[in-house]
């Protein structure tokens, strides 16, 4: 009898260690690899179809909501955004990591977008020249270099890094502290890393709510990019459904109040009706999330509700068209999203056609479930990733208008001669 018991203890110890290293295994998330490819192709048609169709109305209206009888007519052929920097700059990166692995030195990202030869503004092209000169990342982005450190630049070039990240926030936050700090310091660095996240967690969710929120965990509480994502929470859950309300709210916060709008660049400075151009982050980040908001799922009003905010209305929708995109998946596009692709057209300066771009999004996400402890099942004769819930872990809070110092940072005379700049 006592060996039963024994023996019956010991089982039950036996089991009791086995539910207890299991409640400590981390969670993951299964996302089947075929249905991740959907989701993926759609958010890079996304991008495309709304860069495409706000294109013609970039910085047409500032401080004013664009007339609905103004907007384009969306026209298939209008999906072969090719020659666009809210697109080509990202090839950029995505080369470097496929070339160097996604562990790849900030120092070596900028040597590549050193030597891109695609016509760039704003932060992309003062950070651009910084390295040309031999100012290495991250001083290539601070504001006593860079008086655009502020600017959206890499809010519209961010996609990528999500988009190879499914479920993984820590990698476009990661991804942000070496491309991001190329040209963006701060509030603007963190847009990106927003961005990124929020595709991240469109792969599992088409809630917008959920998304932002999940795009919100990436970025440092104290910064006033994180204030107005806050704020748009806040006035969307107030105001569900009068978006051009909510736009008056964005107008007097984040459009006209000095404390938001810091003056570093002469395009980021508090304007009204018919104003200057702002290029600021985080206006223009409010822009993207009144798409994903208002829009209610619909592509057309996503897209539509983004450029009618104004200011840079191009690549505001291409951010909420990429995101929204992503929820629905490759299939679930309407065909007038996807029918005129051109498959040869080539990114600028880039050895990537559409094919290409997903073969080797396709490549890079592999990497990137390894690199986050995930891995690769096969269920039902189907491929299936298998991916840690991990709690995003945001940058070091950074402000451009109180920046910190630099970090004296520059080229070595061996690094200098790898840039051949055209």
């Amino acid at each position: 009898m006592r060996r039963i018991t024994k023996m019956l203890l010991a089982v039950t110890f036996f089991v009791l260690l086995l539910g207890s290293t299991a409640e400590a295994d981390p969670k993951v998330r299964r996302l089947p690899v075929t249905e991740y490819v959907s989701k993926m192709k759609a958010g890079w048609i996304g991008q495309m179809a709304g860069v495409g169709w706000g294109g013609p109305t970039e910085w047409k209206k500032r401080g004013e909501i664009f007339p609905e009888n103004q907007v384009p007519v969306w026209k298939p052929g209008l999906i072969n955004q090719f020659e666009q920097d809210d697109i080509y700059v990202e090839m950029t990166f995505l080369r470097t990591l496929e070339v160097h692995g996604l562990d790849v030195s900030i120092r070596q990202a900028g040597i590549d977008f050193a030597n891109s030869g695609y016509r760039l503004h704003c932060a992309n092209n003062a950070g651009r020249m910084n390295l040309r000169r031999g100012i290495a990342p991250p001083d290539s982005s601070h504001p006593r270099f860079n008086k655009h450190a502020d600017d959206i630049d890499y809010q519209i070039e961010a996609d990528y890094s999500g988009l190879i990240a499914p479920g993984m926030p820590n990698l476009p936050i990661e991804l942000g502290e070496k491309f991001g700090r190329l040209m963006n310091y701060g509030d603007a660095m963190y847009a990106g890393q927003f961005v990124g996240g929020m595709y991240a967690e469109a792969f599992f969710t088409d809630d917008m709510v959920k998304i932002v929120e999940a795009g919100l965990r990436c970025i440092p509480k104290e910064s006033q990019y994180a204030e107005m994502v806050r704020d748009m929470l806040r006035w969307q859950e107030k105001n569900p459904d009068d978006w051009q309300k909510t736009w008056q709210w964005i107008e007097e916060k984040y459009h006209k109040n000095p404390k938001y709008q810091h003056g570093l660049c002469h395009l980021t400075k508090p304007g009204g009706k018919g104003g200057q151009k702002n290029i600021d982050a985080k206006l223009n980040g409010a822009y993207i999330l009144m798409g994903l908001f208002y829009g209610k799922g619909d592509p057309d009003r996503t897209i539509v509700i983004s450029i009618r905010c104004g200011q840079d209305s191009d690549c505001n929708p291409s951010n909420a068209g990429g995101i929204l995109f992503t929820t629905m998946g490759f299939e679930k596009i309407p065909d007038r999203f996807k029918s005129a692709l051109d498959p040869k057209g080539k990114f600028s300066h880039s050895p990537y056609d559409f094919p290409t771009l997903i073969e080797v999004s396709k490549k890079l996400v592999r990497q990137a479930v390894e690199k986050m402890g995930g891995k690769v099942e096969t269920a039902g004769g189907r491929e299936v990733f298998v991916i840690p819930v991990k709690k995003p872990k945001p940058s070091a809070v950074m402000k451009s208008y109180d920046p910190g110092p630099i970090a004296n940072s520059k080229f070595t005379d061996e690094e200098m001669e790898r840039i051949k700049a055209p």
